[in-house]
C-alpha cells in the first residue's frame, strides 16, 4: 500500500509540473494555438463559436493515471475577443487506468444565463452545474450547428485528432489569479 501511495504522490507532482503554464504570455499563446487547431479541423466549430456568449479554452489538460488518476490544466474565458479571467481545470478518478494523455478542451457558452451561472460560481462542474453537450463529429470533422440547443457545448481534442467517448464530469473548474 505504501508503494501505491508513494507512486501516486510522485505521479501528482509530475502531473502538476507538466501542466502549469510558465507565464501569462505562454498560456495566451497556447490558447491561440488551441483555437486555431479547433477551427482548422472544423470550420463549423468556428461558426458556432461566433454565436457563443463566451469561450472557455483549456489548451493543455494533462491527464494521467495508475489506478488513481488526475488531470490538471489552465485556461482562460474569452468574451468578445478579450480574455476576462483565468481558470484551472482539476479532476480525479479511481479505477483501472494507466497512461498519460494531453488534450485541449473548449467550452462554448451559448446563452447569457449559462455564462452568468459559470462566472458566478466559485467552482463549476461540467454536467453538475450545467447541461454540457460534447460536440458529436461527423465525417470530415463536420458538426450540425443548427441542431445544437444545449446551453454549453464542449469540444475535446488533441494534436492527434479528436478523442471519442469522453466524460467531462468530475472535473472542477475554478478561477485562478492571472499567471505572471
Amino acid at each position: 500500500m505504501q508503494f501505491i501511495r508513494t507512486t501516486f504522490l510522485i505521479f501528482l507532482l509530475t502531473l502538476s509540473n507538466l501542466a502549469f503554464s510558465a507565464s501569462k504570455a505562454e498560456l495566451d499563446a497556447e490558447i491561440k494555438v488551441a483555437l486555431d487547431e479547433l477551427y482548422k479541423f472544423s470550420p463549423a466549430a468556428q461558426e458556432l463559436s461566433k454565436k457563443a456568449k463566451g469561450i472557455l479554452v483549456f489548451p493543455g489538460i494533462i491527464k494521467a493515471g495508475l489506478v488513481f488518476g488526475g488531470a490538471y490544466g489552465e485556461g482562460a474565458l474569452i468574451i468578445g475577443g478579450k480574455k476576462m479571467q483565468y481558470y484551472n481545470n482539476i479532476g480525479g478518478s479511481v479505477g483501472f487506468q494507466i497512461g498519460v494523455q494531453k488534450r485541449a478542451e473548449v467550452y462554448l457558452f451559448m446563452t447569457d444565463d449559462a455564462l452568468k451561472t459559470f462566472r458566478n460560481k466559485s467552482g463549476w462542474e461540467a454536467g453538475g452545474d450545467a447541461s454540457v453537450a460534447v460536440a458529436v463529429w461527423g465525417v470530415g470533422g463536420e458538426i450540425n450547428t443548427e441542431t445544437i440547443e444545449d446551453p454549453v457545448v464542449a469540444f475535446v481534442y488533441s494534436n492527434k485528432g479528436l478523442m471519442y467517448n469522453l466524460n467531462l464530469e468530475g472535473a472542477k473548474i475554478s478561477k485562478i489569479d492571472t499567471p505572471q
